[in-house]
């Protein structure tokens, strides 16, 4: 579908599921609080819609239906995750094909970038630096005391700010529709990538502006202005 050009002049990834693929990690870490709870795991696909709410609500969602509000179960499941995920945060993750070659030429072309997460600090940004510590990043946030998490658009906007830009000059790239709500929140336009954990359907049902088959797509929308998108 054609469309009118605009211009943007920053971009706002997601980690999880559209920067890098931490699935195996993070399901590995949780089925293990799992066995040590002596409660039944899941399969890595079954964490593919239990993902992206931060770690709490992820413990929430893994647990036994039955035992999904008491706060006692699910702080030892936490504490049990942590310390699973501590030794294999950096097991199997990594970057999606095609990532780095477009971080890279963003960069090159002086597009700002920053990351936006409601993954825990700490592990978005040893991630960020293990993996991509030549990129240079205006901000790597992560899920933070006193700021909500994503959908709400305080950390896009805040990130924005330190671009430099107007919201409407920023695209939100995610793979969630949190992602895509957290960017019409921030009043950005959205790409949703088809890489990660969701799909299609669920971006498309929340409102993505613009659809990436290929991290080459993301740049192509960016420099048409999303008139081809």
């Amino acid at each position: 579908m054609q469309r009118n050009r605009k211009e943007y002049k920053g971009i706002i990834f997601d980690l999880d599921g559209t920067l890098i693929d931490t699935l195996e990690d993070l399901a590995d870490s949780v089925n293990e609080a799992l066995e040590k709870m002596g409660y039944p795991v899941w399969t890595v696909e079954d964490y593919r819609f239990k993902v992206g709410r931060g770690f709490r609500n992820l413990m929430e969602n893994s647990v036994p239906e039955t035992m999904r509000e008491d706060k006692n179960v699910i702080d030892q499941m936490l504490n049990l995750f942590v310390e699973a995920y501590d030794r294999r945060y950096m097991d199997k993750s990594r970057p999606y094909k095609g990532i780095d070659e477009i971080l890279d030429r963003l960069t090159a072309k002086g597009v700002p970038l920053a990351v936006n997460s409601n993954k825990r600090t700490d592990y978005t940004e040893k991630l960020i630096d293990k993996l991509f510590h030549r990129i240079p990043f205006v901000g790597v946030f992560g899920e933070r005391n006193g700021v909500p998490r994503k959908p709400d658009p305080a950390g896009a906007l805040e990130l924005c700010e330190r671009m430099g830009l107007k919201p409407e000059e920023v695209l939100y790239v995610g793979d969630s529709g949190t992602d895509m709500k957290t960017g019409k929140n921030a009043g950005m336009d959205t790409i949703g990538v088809g890489w990660g954990f969701r799909g299609f359907p669920e971006l498309r049902e929340n409102g993505a502006i613009y659809l990436a088959k290929i991290p080459e797509d993301i740049l192509k929308i960016l420099e048409t202005g999303g008139a081809l998108g």
